[in-house]
């Protein structure tokens, strides 16, 4: 039977050191803020930050076999990539193909993947590949390690900087390109970094053994990094146009409904959700996801209903204020007949505010303008 009580970071104590301020998020008691998240989401824009994503999964991969399993699981084609390189990718359910979970690979080596779920995607996930195991002669370990590793996301213009400062310099690390992955040594452990974020911004992804992780928290932040929560890891992802699951992916949501139809593969062969998918595709769709930018300070929150001509047409599913554009921005379902530049009213506690249909990211920076054109709703 499964325990209720929340599960905590390894680094719990060091947050609550610096007061942090803790929720719990899938399961987990994380913080959300530190200093407050206009100051960290702007210091992400201008500077770096680092994240403690320890709530995220970890299950390694490994075997002849590895390759096999994830390739039948996953909408997305490992043929496409090759070892040392990241890859996003989608679980779909078998029957109507909406997205269980979306998760990146990490090809570490030839024979071993790390695969990143959502926090309480975890067990679903580990059934999704003993059953893709099932399948295929030969050794596949699938491996929950999610508690025996610390995940921390450095981002930001100048997260390379820090690198050099901290992990470069004193580590002997190379700084991973985008989407690249790469293992190095330190103190008789193996730390992986990839070139993966949530924010839109460079950055980087750290897996670090348990014994490393107090060490290399402490050193980003000794060397200037500031400590992001998780709030501002939020409103950044929306500025980027980036879905969050159970928002803008999961239950009753497809790939094609979420813009990232770029992400399944229909011609890499059989995997797993594959014939619902293409009946989506010869049935059409129903709805699209679209961003929605307010003028001012109004300030657009999941749930609100969204209306052309006085009728209901969707609803948003995340929505917050934009630190940087100075106002209201939102993700929302809309009829796929929406067009980019129309305008449309966004009933936000009784009042209508019009909102302009606007083709995501909402912020682009110089990194975004590249990261994006391939991972957003639009364009995905």
């Amino acid at each position: 039977m499964e325990s209720n009580s929340p599960r905590f970071s390894p680094l719990d104590s060091q947050h609550r050191a610096l007061n942090a301020r803790m929720v719990e998020f899938g399961g987990w008691e994380m913080p959300i803020q530190y200093s407050g998240v206009l100051e960290e989401h702007r210091s992400c824009r201008s500077d770096a930050v680092v994240f403690d994503v320890s709530h995220l999964g970890s299950l390694r991969v490994a075997g002849s076999t590895a390759k096999s399993v994830l390739q039948w699981a996953f909408t997305n084609d490992l043929d496409r990539i090759s070892p040392g390189r990241a890859q996003y990718t989608h679980l779909l359910d078998p029957d109507d193909a909406h997205v269980i979970d979306d998760v990146i690979i990490w090809w570490v080596s030839e024979d071993e993947f790390l695969v990143m779920p959502n926090a309480s995607n975890t067990q679903r996930l580990t059934a999704a590949l003993q059953e893709a195991a099932l399948q295929e002669i030969g050794d596949c370990l699938i491996e929950d390690n999610t508690d025996q590793r610390v995940m921390l996301a450095v981002q930001g213009p100048l997260a390379r900087d820090y690198f050099s400062k901290f992990l470069a310099d004193e580590l002997g690390a190379n700084y991973p390109e985008k989407f690249t992955v790469s293992s190095f040594p330190v103190r008789d452990h193996t730390v992986v970094a990839a070139g993966t974020g949530y924010t839109g911004e460079d950055g980087i992804e750290l897996h670090i053994p348990l014994a490393l992780a107090a060490q290399i928290w402490e050193g980003l932040l000794a060397a200037g990094v500031t400590p992001a929560g998780l709030g501002a890891r939020d409103t950044l992802r929306l500025e980027a146009g980036l879905p969050l699951h159970g928002y803008e992916l999961g239950a009753g949501i497809t790939s094609a409904q979420a813009g990232l139809s770029w992400v399944v593969r229909p011609d890499k062969g059989e995997f797993r959700g594959r014939t619902a998918y293409l009946a989506e595709q010869k049935q059409g769709l129903s709805r699209r996801l679209q961003g929605l930018r307010v003028e001012g300070r109004q300030i657009p929150r999941h749930g609100c209903p969204v209306e052309r001509d006085g009728a209901a047409i969707g609803e948003v599913t995340s929505g917050n204020f934009s630190p940087m554009l100075n106002g209201g921005i939102a993700l929302a379902f809309l009829p796929p007949d929406t067009e980019v530049g129309s305008e449309v009213d966004i009933v936000i506690r009784d009042r209508r505010i019009t909102a302009v249909v606007t083709k995501p990211p909402f912020f682009v920076s110089d990194f975004t303008s590249g990261f994006t054109a391939g991972f957003t709703p639009g364009s995905k």
